[in-house]
């Protein structure tokens, strides 16, 4: 399942050089990751109630082409891995108007106990859900 958001880049997201500052394509790749949960029928707000956080321990990002102030863009969110422990997802960020790559990356996130802090194993609840979405 790929899972595609809009959004529109806001005058803050952007640098003295009046382009995007990279920064903001991580904060991007959250707003895909979370929609992609929500797709597949997983809130973050579920997964910590029941005691389950989803941290990042790798990110990558290739940087194509600048965005600019008021660009429309697409967040692509694409699964591209999934463990009961992590899962991994690419990104492809677009501007809707010419349909240009911007900026293409990766993030793996790993399944963690919300007390403890140590990576542990997601329940079938989660798991089948995920798995599902990757089908």
């Amino acid at each position: 399942m790929v899972t595609q958001v809009n959004h529109r880049v806001n005058f803050y997201d952007t640098d003295a050089m009046a382009v995007v500052h990279h920064a903001n394509y991580i904060r991007w790749f959250e707003i895909g990751r979370v929609e992609f949960l929500r797709e597949a029928g997983i809130t973050l707000n579920e997964l910590m109630k029941d005691g389950f956080v989803f941290p990042i321990t790798e990110v990558s990002a290739k940087y194509v082409s600048p965005a600019r102030f008021d660009d429309e863009l697409i967040i692509e969110t694409i699964p591209t891995a999934l463990t009961k422990v992590k899962m991994a997802f690419d990104y492809r960020v677009l501007r809707v108007l010419d349909g240009t790559l911007l900026v293409q990356g990766h993030t793996q996130n790993v399944f963690t106990s919300r007390e403890t802090g140590m990576i542990t194993r997601l329940p079938a609840k989660y798991y089948e859900k995920l798995k599902a979405a990757l089908d």
